[in-house]
């Protein structure tokens, strides 16, 4: 009977922690319109992360890709009063007033991928990402030692500063002015726009795609134009691996957003639970490059941890 009681009272009481640990609940905001391959990643690092610590994690973001909706989800998610907010800044202007409300109403925030120099002001705990201007400034470094002479960027999201400060990090590295163009999210877009740029400066001999999918088309541009040009990336995704394999993309800068999905939750439940332990520092995910001499080790996990 003794022996009964005790292991009804141990189960019992594993029960009662597994029930503490599952209340923790959650929200993962990101900017994103659902076609960019890059974020189902991002997403399954926080899901990874909360079932790692037996606790609930919401995803949302915004079909259209809007900042306004954005923050109205931001503003929502604050208002269910969870244990924590993980969001993406690629607007602060737009975005920084719903933050600043969580913050006020006790919520503590966690900025992850864009938004580095705003995550502090607007009173997020900490941020994890890269440096979106240094990681442009590695591939225009790289670029011009490879021959690269005038370049061109394609960026297809003409209000994400992040993808701004890639773009510029690249001519500012090279020492030339800012030669950007926006080409939307759109695969076919993004091939048309492209290939007219090439055909409207045919010195073009350098292009910077800051998304998977962007470099993917703007590939197919450069084979339709017939151009010589060197193409570098942002990011992995399948198609990328095989271009590089191919030697159709000279690198990817990986900015590893597996963890920018799975640090937060962490750090997150560290300070909730254990008297703000917190980091003494961001953390950076990247960047590092991706290229014909690594990428065999990598290409399994791109599009699902890389």
């Amino acid at each position: 009977m003794t022996k009964f009681f005790k292991t009804t009272a141990l189960a019992a009481a594993l029960v009662s922690i597994a029930g503490l640990a599952s209340a923790e609940r959650y929200v993962m905001i990101t900017h994103t319109q659902g076609t960019d391959p890059f974020w189902p990643v991002v997403e399954k690092g926080g899901r990874d992360a909360a079932a790692a610590i037996g606790a609930e994690l919401e995803y949302n973001f915004d079909a259209s890709g809007d900042m306004a909706g954005m923050a109205k989800l931001t503003e929502a998610a604050a208002a269910s009063q969870p244990d924590g907010i993980i969001v993406s800044l690629p607007d602060a202007a737009a975005l920084g007033p719903a933050i600043r409300s969580a913050v006020d109403a006790g919520v503590p925030v966690v900025t992850m991928n864009s938004g580095l120099e705003s995550s502090a002001e607007l009173g997020a705990l900490m941020h994890v990402g890269q440096p979106e201007r240094l990681a442009g400034q590695k591939a225009g470094e790289r670029a011009a030692a490879e021959g690269v002479t005038k370049g061109l960027c394609l960026n297809q999201e003409a209000f994400n500063t992040a993808l701004v400060d890639r773009c510029s990090g690249y001519f500012d590295a090279m020492g030339a002015d800012l030669n950007m163009i926006d080409v939307s999210n759109d695969p076919q877009q993004i091939e048309t726009r492209t290939a007219a740029a090439l055909q409207a400066d045919e010195s073009i001999d350098g292009v910077l795609a800051v998304g998977p999918h962007v470099c993917e088309a703007a590939n197919r541009a450069i084979q339709d134009v017939g151009a010589d040009v060197h193409l570098a990336c942002f990011d992995l995704s399948p198609g990328v691996m095989d271009m590089i394999e191919a030697g159709d993309a000279a690198f990817t800068i990986d900015q590893q957003q597996r963890l920018q999905g799975y640090m937060p939750v962490i750090v997150l439940h560290l300070y909730n639970n254990h008297a703000g332990l917190l980091p003494g520092a961001n953390i950076p995910s990247g960047p590092g490059f991706v290229d014909a001499s690594n990428a065999a080790s990598v290409k399994a996990l791109a599009g699902v941890d890389r």
